[in-house]
């Protein structure tokens, strides 16, 4: 692996140069089953010296523990990242299990004080709304964040599993410098429209679960390979039937992985970052993991360049894909389309 630093894109079209490949931190304290906070640390500073620059986290990962975690990494390198963090996603007060979606006005104020604490931030660089409440006008929401801008707490604005339309009519309201969604080879529906309107606008894709939450690496094949706290074991593409369908589709990447003498999970990043030059616009996937070696494969991906042949392999795999993202597809923005 060499330590030469990745390419770097710009966030919007007036935003920070950040590394093409992000790192996304919610699994070091959340969801993923057990972490260990020495290795998590060790991950971060590795990216960093590779050219990983924008770090992303949000309230909702472990009520706010992810943030809290990240904040001493983010103090000691504050003029070298971008920090990413996110509000929205809220605990039912009737079942506390369970998450609601939150865009109104106090709800935003509340979330962006106490990020800002946790963090121990002055202001954050990029605040995206997690997830979009129907019943609150997005151009209401964006305000808000807008306001959040002028007063010097937050630099730039993202949104979350947003339509196109959606991202148009926030567009009127304030510069969105970026639009994370789920893209990978398992999930591209927003190639359709939410893609060419982000091109259109100057928007900067920022794909999450490029590697289909760790599916695509083939480093688990079915929900009862996860332990009993991991979140993925709740997902329908990695339950029963789904599970064993959706393990067929990888042979492909194992065949392309093996021409290009790279891994699987190599080959499924190098198919989002070649995105960009298809699509003409920046594509920043951000990849989460907890482990330095992992952070050092996942970097060398950006410079794997895929053939024509290669695409081809590839391309038929998200049509066949068995089972949905989510449970409750409310939560994804194909719901709306």
């Amino acid at each position: 692996m060499t330590d030469s630093r990745i390419a770097t894109a710009r966030l919007g079209a007036t935003g920070p140069e950040v590394g093409v490949q992000g790192l996304g931190c919610m699994g070091m304290s959340f969801a993923y089953g057990p972490s260990d906070a020495d290795e998590s640390r060790a991950t971060l500073e590795r990216a960093l010296e590779l050219g990983v620059t924008l770090y992303d986290t949000a309230d909702a990962y472990g009520a706010g523990e992810n943030e809290k975690f990240l904040s001493p990494f983010f103090k000691a390198h504050r003029d070298e990242v971008v920090i990413a963090t996110k509000f929205a996603l809220a605990m039912d007060p009737d079942d506390p299990t369970k998450r609601i979606i939150r865009n109104d006005a106090p709800y935003i104020r509340q979330c962006v004080e106490a990020s800002l604490k946790r963090l121990d931030v002055d202001a954050i660089d990029l605040y995206y709304m997690h997830r979009r409440d129907v019943d609150v006008p997005i151009e209401e929401t964006v305000g808000v964040m807008a306001e959040l801008v002028r007063e010097g707490k937050v630099k730039y604005l993202g949104l979350s599993e947003v339509t196109a339309r959606e991202l148009r009519a926030a567009q009127t309201v304030h510069p969105i410098a970026a639009v994370q969604s789920e893209w990978s080879l398992f999930s591209r529906d927003i190639e359709a429209n939410v893609v060419p309107a982000a091109r259109e606008l100057g928007v900067t894709l920022v794909p999450y679960s490029p590697l289909g939450r760790g599916f695509l690496t083939g480093s688990f094949a079915k929900a009862e390979d996860l332990t009993a706290d991991d979140f993925r074991r709740q997902q329908p593409r990695f339950t029963g039937d789904n599970a064993a369908a959706n393990a067929a589709l990888l042979e492909p990447i194992r065949t392309v992985a093996e021409a290009h003498g790279a891994t699987p999970g190599q080959i499924a990043l190098a198919w989002v970052q070649q995105q960009a030059a298809l699509h003409g616009l920046p594509v920043i996937p951000i990849p989460g993991t907890r482990k330095p070696t992992r952070v050092e494969e996942n970097a060398g991906a950006t410079r794997i360049v895929l053939g024509e042949k290669d695409m081809e392999l590839l391309e038929p795999i998200a049509a066949e894909v068995a089972g949905d993202r989510y449970a409750d597809m409310r939560f994804t923005s194909a719901s709306r389309e």
